[in-house]
């Protein structure tokens, strides 16, 4: 079988520079802009041409006004050619230009450090060879390691182009289940930037150097001590419910990077207290993906219900008085 073996990825990166970046360098606010690249590689891009600043080629030193308008058009070596591999994931819709796949937890999408292999993108490639031609073998969007639920991926290099326009134009609709910390009293939204954190690289943060980052929320149920919400993306940064959440002050249930120890809801029996101990990973499932098929112009809309897991911890919460 073909390997995906093409020495570089074209990527298109876009966006806004905060005005709250105003007075520094552009590398530096491009590493707080695009913080999944490196500094060093931005700084690379800048010095090949790479990087347009409202319509001009810049030089890293240059210092920014803010507002202005980035657009990088680059290329990424790939550190290996990809090796086809059996993958468990579910299928949930699939037609010559796509497919909708269910990503279970502990699955990582894209091969990096730690995971070279394994990945929903080697599975992918075990699936359909052609995907070796497709940036990322179709993948447009990504879920973490542990939240689990619906993906899209492009099957050809023209759907790839289509679903990514969506994408910025944020007219794919992405929803969520999540349970939090904290008893929320309505629904509401986050409108908050978010970036790489200014001390731990593992963590992302909101900061007013941030990329722009909108969340919806509304609820679901409440439980003693916990809240279980519908979430609506708007944009798609990097950890984005997670963080708007803790930043609100109700991290995720399991979410240990952003919610620290284990909460115990008030009456919570050893039943509970074990099932709570046991769920390791965010309480996150991407439930609900609505798009328009870049072939047929069809308005399509996908649910995948709640995992295994996911649906214990809740019946476990049934069993504490609720306020429904």
């Amino acid at each position: 079988m073909e390997q995906a073996g093409s020495a570089v990825e074209r990527i298109t990166l876009a966006g806004d520079i905060p005005l709250a970046a105003a007075g520094q360098r552009l590398d530096q606010a491009l590493a707080e802009l695009f913080p999944e690249h490196s500094r060093s590689r931005l700084k690379a891009w800048i010095l090949e041409g790479a990087v347009r600043v409202d319509g001009r080629v810049p030089r890293p030193r240059d210092r920014l006004l803010g507002g202005e308008q980035v657009l990088i058009e680059a290329e990424v070596p790939l550190a290996a050619p990809l090796t086809p591999e059996p993958v468990s994931f579910d299928v949930v819709y699939e037609d010559e230009a796509l497919l909708v796949v269910d990503k279970p937890a502990g699955l990582v999408v894209h091969p990096g450090a730690g995971n070279p292999a394994g990945t929903l993108q080697h599975g992918l490639l075990h699936r359909d060879a052609r995907l070796a031609s497709v940036p990322r073998c179709g993948i447009v969007h990504r879920l973490d390691k542990d939240t689990t639920g619906l993906m899209v991926v492009a099957r050809t290099l023209a759907a790839h182009t289509a679903l990514v326009e969506q994408l910025q134009a944020r007219e794919v609709r992405r929803e969520y289940l999540a349970l939090c910390y904290g008893e929320l009293t309505g629904g509401g939204e986050v409108a908050a930037p978010i970036g790489r954190h200014p001390r731990d690289r593992v963590r992302m943060a909101v900061t007013p150097r941030g990329r722009p980052a909108i969340t919806h929320y509304r609820l679901r149920r409440r439980y003693p001590g916990m809240t279980l919400l519908s979430v609506r993306l708007e944009t798609g940064r990097t950890h984005q419910i997670r963080v708007h959440m803790a930043h609100l002050g109700h991290p995720l249930v399991g979410d240990v990077l952003y919610g620290g120890r284990l909460r115990l809801p008030p009456g919570a029996d050893e039943a509970l207290v074990a099932t709570l101990r046991g769920f390791r990973r965010q309480a996150l499932h991407a439930t609900a993906l609505g798009l328009v098929h870049p072939t047929s112009g069809e308005a399509l809309h996908w649910e995948a219900p709640a995992p295994e897991d996911f649906r214990a911890l809740l019946a476990a919460l049934d069993t504490l008085e609720t306020d429904r």
